[in-house]
């Protein structure tokens, strides 16, 4: 997981990461690297920065106490997306249909395929999970009609069914804070593995009310992938990797991470 195809020039196996590794450079997004679990600073949840001294960020420590036991088990983000950076104008380019978009998806999908195929074996051990048994995103907050721009990017080339999860009608597809009811997902077959994907992650809750959604259904896990972690466009702590750090939970664990 992820199964990938041979990319448009035909190159299967080791070439079309070699060739994604080469569009992620040209992106300024450098591989993961960083420490193993849990840096000084950086959120258990989300990696992004924390006072000194708590282990979760306000938004994640808030969500852990709304919806005890039904977080995703695990969060990783392939990316820092920093105010004004490139990935952050990726980020909001790729699905605006502007000029420029096109190139701008071809980034944002080889950021979340390389997370996927560099750090998926450890992300779905941190979440108690052999592999996910099916794919779902997180609907987008703009009522988007047709498939989400991230689930036709991704598809293709990943192996899995794929879920429906849908904005409940009446809810407020602008809230920021978590929201149990906001979200309804179907289709779940019973102990369903989950991957969760988004595109971008701010305070978390769109992507928690969505796992949230997904457990009330009967998902025995969930791993969300978010292709880039939202930053403020201020310099970040000392402590701070250039981008979130690979998920081994090593000493701590597994389901602690996302919750």
């Amino acid at each position: 997981m992820p199964v990938m195809q041979p990319d448009p020039a035909g190159v299967p196996g080791a070439g079309v990461w070699e060739s994604l590794r080469v569009r992620r450079s040209a992106a300024g997004c450098p591989p993961p690297g960083g420490p193993s679990a849990g840096p000084a600073g950086l959120c258990l949840v989300c990696a992004g920065p924390v006072r000194t001294g708590y282990l979760r960020c306000f938004q994640c420590d808030l969500h852990a106490q709304s919806a005890p036991g039904l977080l995703a088990d695990v969060v990783a983000a392939a990316a820092y997306a920093v105010k004004g950076g490139p990935l952050a104008r990726d980020l909001w380019l790729y699905k605006s249909g502007r000029k420029g978009s096109e190139p701008a998806a071809a980034r944002v999908l080889s950021l979340l395929l390389l997370c996927l195929h560099e750090r998926g074996p450890a992300l779905w051990r941190a979440a108690g999970m052999d592999q996910p048994s099916a794919v779902c995103v997180v609907p987008s907050g703009r009522g988007r009609p047709g498939p989400h721009p991230l689930r036709a990017l991704a598809a293709p080339y990943l192996a899995r069914p794929w879920l429906s999860l849908r904005p409940r009608p009446g809810g407020d597809p602008w809230a920021r804070s978590l929201d149990p009811t906001r979200f309804q997902a179907t289709g779940l077959p019973p102990g369903a593995t989950v991957l969760l994907l988004d595109d971008t992650w701010v305070s978390g809750a769109s992507a928690q009310s969505a796992a949230v959604a997904l457990k009330l259904a009967g998902a025995a896990a969930v791993a969300v992938v978010v292709v880039g972690r939202h930053l403020p466009a201020i310099p970040p702590p000392r402590s701070l990797p250039t981008i979130p750090p690979p998920v081994t939970a090593a000493g701590m664990p597994a389901r602690a991470l996302g919750q």
